[in-house]
């Protein structure tokens, strides 16, 4: 059975930077079998927020190495999410993990793809997820056509999101970076 459901989205704004996750587990197509689940979270003391997609057993075991990183490079956000993509191409064992992850600092916001990629998006929002497409579409006309704040543009583009996807819902877990 295929565990999905999850939307993360994020937007860096006027020197802040906000995730905001979800708490929907969907089992299969047909039921909702967790909806407060926690996928957004801070690590490395606090200074670090993180929120994943994807095979919960996989994120987690993401963003455990990925912690790891930030400790191996004294924080240093790019750096780290460079190293963890360099691991998870060339690990047979870590190519096999099914996660995606939004990771931020004060400075940085970027995404570490499923296939090793490190994306640092052009306009400060990015999102992924089963509602990822329709959080990301609500969050850039909401960033670009009103003068709502980042925690207020991605409530909302979460809001949007799970009154559209199936796979999303509205109990939301926001950190602020």
């Amino acid at each position: 059975m295929e565990l999905r459901g999850t939307t993360i989205v994020a937007v860096k704004k006027d020197g802040k930077t906000v995730i905001a996750g979800d708490g929907q587990v969907t089992a299969g197509e047909s039921w909702v079998m967790k909806s407060n689940a926690k996928k957004v979270r801070r690590i490395y003391d606090g200074k670090v927020v993180i929120g994943f997609a994807g095979n919960v057993a996989d994120a987690f075991t993401l963003s455990e190495r990925f912690e790891g990183m930030l400790n191996k490079y004294s924080g240093n956000l790019m750096r780290s999410a460079v190293e963890l993509a360099q691991l998870w191409r060339g690990d047979k064992n870590l190519r096999q993990l099914q996660a995606m992850m939004i990771v931020a600092d004060a400075r940085d916001l970027l995404i570490v793809s499923g296939v090793g990629d490190v994306i640092d998006p052009e306009d400060g929002i990015c999102a992924i997820g089963s509602g990822g497409n329709y959080a990301l579409a609500a969050a850039r006309a909401l960033a670009r056509n009103t003068k709502m704040s980042a925690r207020q543009v991605c409530e909302e583009a979460m809001k949007i999101a799970s009154s559209i996807c199936i796979f999303t819902n509205g109990n939301l877990t926001i950190e602020e970076v």
